[in-house]
């Protein structure tokens, strides 16, 4: 971790893992966000799951579901009762909320074996042993446009690495956000109750707690702004002085006005999906949208299935 900040903050600009957001209280606040009103991506995205939940089973098929950044879990019980996997392997950053959700999960669906596994998944390069994943066929789930916190370049080398960790015959039901009206895309990162202001001004307490910073958060002004040329939000923390803080054993100055980008949420029409998905070695076997098309759920299999 310290070393991750000290090269993200050497970056212009200044950029940290988005993972960092999520310690207990960020990943609270997380959904929180998810219950705005502004914030309509986890609301779409559940009802998309729950109402075609017997053609996205049957195009899934047999095997263990994965699930890529789990958080609460609440996404893939439509998955888990069409499905009725031999075991559901849910994959999380935050410890404390995984062992949490994992439990509330399993007394939802008794009957599938469940097993968390805390980790960064961007830098997991095999799944461990473990006799629920043996002789398994495998089974991913990535929910929530999670990928978009991923430059296109990180994002195709994602893709590649979920399909090395699936392994052979490996399908991959993957949620997509799409390009939008610009107000409304601003508008769902900076809601009117500031829920996700606080969020990102959280990371600067984290980094207090957990690196030695000298952090102000109330410092920094928070920004959400869409950068068409990127097709991406950019979320940011804006020093609102020149000032100088503690952080990981260095001393940083900030300019006024000078960003530290928290997160970035990259927005992908669904041709340009399918080709990153195809240069990591995927291939579209099925789409599904809402009724708005405000976003995807696309199946990938592997390019020689």
């Amino acid at each position: 971790m310290r070393r991750l900040v000290r090269e993200g903050m050497a970056q212009q600009p200044r950029q940290l893992p988005a993972w960092l957001l999520y310690d207990a209280e960020g990943s609270r606040l997380f959904e929180a966000i998810c219950e705005q009103p502004e914030y309509g991506l986890t609301r779409t995205e559940t009802a998309l799951l729950e109402a075609r939940e017997p053609e996205l089973a049957a195009a899934l098929g047999e095997g263990v579901l994965v699930e890529f950044g789990a958080g609460n879990a609440r996404k893939v019980g439509p998955l888990l009762e069409a499905l009725q996997p031999p075991a559901y392997v849910a994959l999380d950053i935050s410890a404390d909320h995984l062992q949490q959700s994992c439990v509330a999960l399993q007394a939802r669906h008794p009957a599938v074996p469940v097993l968390g596994i805390c980790c960064d998944y961007s830098a997991l390069r095999q799944l461990p042993e473990h006799p629920l994943l043996s002789g398994q066929r495998r089974l991913g789930f990535y929910p929530g446009s999670s990928i978009g916190n991923f430059s296109p370049e990180e994002a195709e080398a994602l893709l590649l690495q979920l399909g090395q960790l699936l392994g052979p015959g490996a399908r991959l039901l993957i949620g997509i956000d799409q390009p939008k009206a610009v107000a409304r895309l601003e508008a769902a990162y900076n809601d009117a109750a500031g829920v996700s202001a606080a969020f990102a001004r959280n990371l600067l307490i984290r980094l207090n707690r957990d690196l030695a910073g000298s952090f102000n958060p109330d410092a920094f002004a928070y920004s959400a702004r869409w950068q068409a040329e990127h097709s991406r939000i950019a979320m940011a923390l804006v020093s609102r002085e020149a000032q100088t803080v503690q952080l990981a054993g260095e001393a940083w100055s900030f300019a006024v006005g000078e960003p530290l980008i928290t997160e970035y949420s990259v927005k992908y029409d669904p041709v340009a999906f399918l080709a990153l998905a195809a240069r990591a070695g995927w291939r579209g076997a099925g789409r599904w949208s809402d009724p708005a098309d405000d976003l995807s759920l696309h199946l990938l299999v592997t390019a020689e299935s």
